[in-house]
């Protein structure tokens, strides 16, 4: 029993690697304004093998979580906080326009 646990675990790390994959062609298809539906499809069959072998791992008593080293790379950078408004004034400090205002 235990080796058909390993070998579960085995394919769901290689299919998180293969989504990964397949999502960040998905994107770069995306970016470019290009059919991304055949990929798509694979991600979506991928997801169903992922969710069969799941059930089976649970079936079978094991509950431990999977570890993958993530290659993740951020698409963007982080944002930067906003640099606070300037207050401005409408008249030069020292003109005489201020005085006939009030």
């Amino acid at each position: 029993m235990d080796n058909r646990i390993n070998e579960i675990r085995r394919i769901i790390r290689a299919l998180r690697v293969s989504m990964r994959e397949a999502e960040s062609i998905m994107h770069e298809q995306i970016n470019r304004d290009e059919d991304c539906t055949f990929v798509a499809e694979e991600i979506l069959k991928m997801r169903t093998a992922m969710a069969g072998l799941a059930q089976e791992r649970a079936s079978l008593g094991d509950t431990d979580p999977i570890v993958v080293a993530s290659l993740f790379i951020p698409r963007r950078a982080p944002a930067s906080p906003r640099p606070h408004p300037i207050k401005r004034r409408l008249v030069p400090p020292g003109s005489g326009l201020r005085q006939l205002a009030r």
